[in-house]
């Protein structure tokens, strides 16, 4: 029974490409899988930032719109700061997850309801500095971010960055500090804290990792839309902790990994896009996630870290 629970992600991963490709035959196409790969890539970058707040026991629901504003700051500094607005943008979005980490390790308040109020601040400040409306990237300003939807040896450079940042938090989970204490942290806090691990200096970390990485997805969204919007990622933040989820990593932390991630937004994205080839109504999306959530974290939840469900 545990084989079939730690390898269920891959064996319905192949189920569901198999089941669409027996109702829809054109689904299984070398192009529908390069679209597979670019929806997947921008889910996946902010799904690895989830991820790492996940494995300490945690959550982060500020990601969607941290995401959104950055790709506002993008849109409205090219135009005077060109190649800078990468790193400015990137900048806001760690300052922000540094405003989740005071809230959460210095003021002790519970993960989601510190990355809840951040997620609302940045929705806020997003709204204010646009009115409420899109900033359109101009054609002149386009080549700054035109090398993000172009390819490279027939790949698209988003999968390219999107790989890239697969291996960098994979390298971080499994071969540094940071990522053992990590998964000591979220396999029992109260145990890391007697062998000397810096538990709050590692939460602000993985706090900010977590907001600089949805920063990074903001940009290559608005660099696909030509624009910085206010509601630009606000359909992200269910399918990215479904996608940890799935993948294996559990709600309570200690256990899961960045394979498992991937292979988790590889199942969201093949739904996403094999229910549009069926013709399921998109709006229906966000229920097959939420079911796919409940079904996952009844799985996966090790029930002797919460004895007391409230």
């Amino acid at each position: 029974m545990k084989y079939i629970i730690k390898y269920s992600p891959i064996i319905s991963l192949f189920t569901l490409l198999f089941a669409i490709g027996i109702h829809t035959p054109q689904f299984l196409q070398i192009s529908t899988f390069i679209i597979i790969a670019e929806d997947a890539a921008t889910l996946f970058i902010m799904s690895t930032g989830i991820f790492f707040v996940i494995m300490l026991g945690g959550i982060d629901l500020s990601v969607q719109s941290i995401a959104s504003l950055c790709s506002v700051i993008l849109a409205l500094c090219l135009p005077q700061f060109g190649y800078y607005s990468f790193f400015i943008a990137i900048l806001i979005g760690s300052i922000f997850g540094l405003i989740s980490g005071y809230f959460h390790v210095t003021l002790k308040i519970p993960s989601f309801i510190a990355t809840l109020a951040t997620g609302g601040i940045a929705a806020s400040l997003s709204l204010v500095i646009t009115n409420a409306s899109s900033i359109q990237i101009l054609q002149k300003e386009k080549h700054y971010i035109s090398w993000i939807t172009e390819t490279s040896f027939y790949i698209p450079n988003e999968i390219l960055v999107s790989f890239s940042i697969f291996i960098l938090c994979w390298f971080l989970i499994n071969y540094t500090k940071f990522g053992r204490y990590v998964t000591s942290i979220g396999a029992g806090e109260a145990v890391a804290w007697t062998s000397g691990i810096d538990v709050k200096l590692n939460k602000y970390f993985a706090l900010i990792l977590s907001a600089s990485l949805a920063a990074i997805s903001g940009i290559v969204l608005s660099s696909r839309m030509s624009a910085g919007s206010p509601t630009l990622a606000n359909e992200f933040l269910l399918p990215a902790i479904a996608a940890v989820i799935i993948g294996g990593t559990a709600l309570t932390g200690g256990v899961g990994s960045i394979q498992r991630t991937l292979i988790g937004v590889l199942i969201i994205s093949v739904l996403r896009i094999g229910m549009t080839f069926i013709g399921i109504n998109i709006f229906a999306q966000q229920l097959v996630f939420g079911c796919m959530l409940i079904i996952a974290v009844a799985l996966t939840i090790d029930r002797s870290k919460i004895p007391i469900v409230k």
